[in-house]
């Protein structure tokens, strides 16, 4: 149970990881139809996705780094 715990905190921190990528432009799509709609979505929610991502990323943070302190101690 405990490793399913940690798996779940590592997918939340990678959400905000694409999250954050995204909001500041650096995911991209080879489609072009599909990268315009991304660009138009990101033009206009960069900034709480922007805030978003760091957030989670920040708090998963803590939660694994605790997580992974409570196995070796």
């Amino acid at each position: 149970m405990e490793f399913a715990t940690l798996a779940y905190e590592l997918f939340l921190f990678a959400i905000g990881l694409y999250m954050y990528l995204f909001a500041i432009g650096k995911v991209s799509s080879k489609d072009t139809a599909v990268q315009k709609k991304a660009n138009d979505f990101r033009a206009k929610n960069k900034g709480w996705m922007r805030l978003l991502g760091l957030a989670l990323m920040a708090i998963m943070t803590v939660h694994i780094v605790l997580h992974l302190m409570q196995w070796g101690g």
